[in-house]
């Protein structure tokens, strides 16, 4: 039994290939899905396949029936499929036709194989999705060599996109969307957000990433995570706008009185888990009608990395640290600042903190 499915062919460097639409529901019956695990590095023919990326692929296609979108599979063929070109086929000289592919004859993938895994998955919930269709180029099997070369080649130089631009870019995160609405309210952050970059390069104008911002945006929005979005971009507008009038360090750099990149290395006041700290506690804060008379206490917050009292929580060996035990500690201890109750795990976290022991044994 034999598979026909509209291709091109074409040339690359000394290569016929064929650029082809598959049916989603090919993919499990012609696809070689091989358990590299008991093989040693030499001996595969790419990465092992990493079970845990199915299920979020899979999500991914069944949430987004209607939009979701993939790029080319690349695969090799053993046995050579026949093609058989178009009559007449224009400008494009007979590169145009159908490609029979024989039942039974696995392509092996070389570049896309949890693509084709979590499509898999998606077909056993949905089989409806098996007669949409995928590109997939098509080359031919040489050696084991040459697919290593093959996986190596197209996965060299694939950049991973900056995390700022992804949540930039991501239309269906309602955080995102909240986070980059609210962003135009606030004016310190309409103006000193990087939306690219994932850090801060050192001459960088700007304060904060948008990365930053997400992340402490998401621990501000815990259990309104699927609530509506100019809701959860009014919120955040409310409560970033009152921690700016307290941040005395970001309107100095906003009037420009100060630069963003001194600032930056003088002080803790705009770090990323310094916001992070103050996303957290907000989610907790905004519960009491006295929040914003708690958070003019900022104001009273020595900023500076040369302060003795982040030693410990957000700083160790003069370095600032930004893991969880630190992320922890330092919302524990702004919340300690502004005069909020501590939970014992909290008070836990600042064991280690000489100023926050010194104060509590006072």
């Amino acid at each position: 039994m034999y598979v026909h499915v509209p291709a091109m062919r074409g040339q690359i460097g000394s290569r016929t290939y064929y650029a082809c639409l598959m049916p989603l529901s090919a993919i499990p019956n012609l696809f070689k899905f091989t358990d590299w695990t008991g093989f040693t590095p030499e001996d595969r023919e790419q990465r092992v396949l990493n079970e845990k990326r199915i299920p979020e692929l899979k999500s991914y296609i069944l949430d987004n029936e209607e939009d979701y979108i993939f790029s080319s599979i690349t695969a090799s063929y053993k046995s050579q499929p026949t093609f058989e070109a178009i009559p007449n086929g224009g400008s494009l000289g007979g590169a145009l036709g159908v490609l029979r592919l024989k039942l039974g004859d696995e392509l092996i993938i070389n570049d896309g194989q949890h693509r084709c895994a979590g499509i898999a998955a998606a077909l056993k919930e949905n089989p409806e999705l098996g007669e949409q269709t995928i590109s997939v180029l098509l080359f031919p099997w040489e050696s084991k060599d040459r697919v290593q070369q093959m996986f190596s080649d197209l996965n060299r130089f694939v950049q991973k996109t900056s995390k700022s631009l992804d949540i930039l870019y991501d239309k269906r995160d309602k955080i995102s969307a909240s986070t980059l609405a609210s962003i135009e309210q606030v004016p310190v952050f309409q103006a000193l957000t990087d939306k690219d970059n994932v850090s801060l390069k050192t001459k960088s104008t700007k304060l904060f990433t948008l990365a930053a911002l997400y992340d402490a945006n998401r621990e501000l929005l815990k259990g309104r995570e699927d609530s509506d979005i100019m809701g959860n971009a009014t919120l955040l507008t409310e409560y970033w706008k009152a921690v700016a009038e307290n941040m005395v360090d970001w309107d100095m750099v906003l009037t420009r009185h100060k630069e963003a990149g001194e600032l930056r290395a003088e002080k803790l006041s705009a770090h990323s888990t310094i916001l992070r700290a103050l996303g957290g506690l907000g989610q907790e804060l905004m519960k009491s009608d006295d929040w914003r008379t708690r958070l003019s206490r900022l104001q009273e917050i020595d900023w500076s990395k040369k302060n003795q009292e982040w030693e410990n929580i957000c700083i160790t060996a003069n370095s600032v640290v930004s893991n969880r035990q630190a992320r922890a500690a330092t919302k524990a201890f702004v919340k300690f600042k502004l005069g909020m109750e501590l939970t014992d795990g909290e008070k836990r976290s600042l064991e280690k903190s000489p100023a926050f022991t010194a104060a509590v044994s006072a």
